[in-house]
């Protein structure tokens, strides 16, 4: 003979389901009541990007933004059709990410224990972007003293740089209490990051890299030109904020 579920229990599972469907039909109702008539979201809404400003550094100290624009400009050196990292903006961008939620690790789990991770795992260690490059970019420095008779990594003439920086990638470079080649590889994904990213953020100065690579940058769409293929786009880019000659000069 089948066992029958207890009175109480059933009871109380016809209450849960109950209490839960009109917790859903009321839920669905206010929701529906809200967005009736009116389109259901407001103007810049969802966390709009913030534009980066023009001026002196956020995060960086002098000497800390002297050394990121010159790995800049080895990491992205400049040639007579573009410019170099550096002028592109490339150190303005990791300033104002490290002066951030990048730098302050938001939405990341920053609780211990700390341990290496396989690489796939990213980040594992208790130090974020803003404490490791405060750290190696002073580590950097002191050892371009010791080396190269008390000159600091932005003075040295470029083939010493070239030179201290592919020995920060292959290891042979050591740095007291940073450790170089992970500071190495997180510099030049953030100097990348920096010259191609839209110029909102600091970085791809005049939209420099997409002129370069000829991308068209953030326009509405491209439905005339989806089965145009290997053809050159014939506009300029246009950045989220549009193109700066758009903006009317205050005289």
């Amino acid at each position: 003979m089948k066992e029958q579920p207890a009175i109480g229990v059933a009871f109380r599972r016809r209450e849960l389901l109950a209490g839960t469907a009109l917790f859903l039909l009321t839920g669905f109702a206010s929701r529906a009541a809200v967005v009736q008539g009116q389109l259901p979201w407001a103007p810049n809404a969802g966390n709009p990007p913030v534009p980066a400003r023009p001026g002196p550094w956020a995060f960086f100290t002098g000497a800390e933004g002297r050394a990121v624009e010159a790995m800049a400009d080895r990491i992205i050196p400049p040639d007579p059709q573009t410019p170099g990292g550096k002028d592109a903006g490339c150190a303005v961008f990791v300033d104002r990410q490290l002066a951030g939620p990048y730098g302050r690790q938001d939405g990341l789990y920053t609780r211990p224990p700390f341990q290496n991770g396989i690489k796939q795992q990213g980040p594992q260690s208790e130090a974020g972007p803003a404490q490791m490059y405060r750290q190696a970019l002073a580590a950097l420095d002191n050892y371009c003293k010791s080396k190269y008779a008390g000159k600091i990594f932005a003075d040295l003439p470029d083939a010493d740089k070239d030179a201290t920086l592919k020995g920060l990638e292959g290891g042979a470079v050591k740095l007291d209490g940073a450790d170089g080649q992970a500071f190495f590889e997180q510099a030049v994904k953030d100097v990348q990051m920096g010259f191609f990213a839209d110029p909102l953020y600091g970085g791809n100065r005049d939209m420099v890299a997409w002129k370069m690579i000829g991308y068209p940058g953030a326009r509405y769409n491209y439905l005339d030109w989806v089965d145009r293929h290997n053809e050159r786009f014939p506009l300029p880019p246009v950045g989220m904020t549009g193109r700066a000659e758009w903006t009317p000069k205050i005289r």
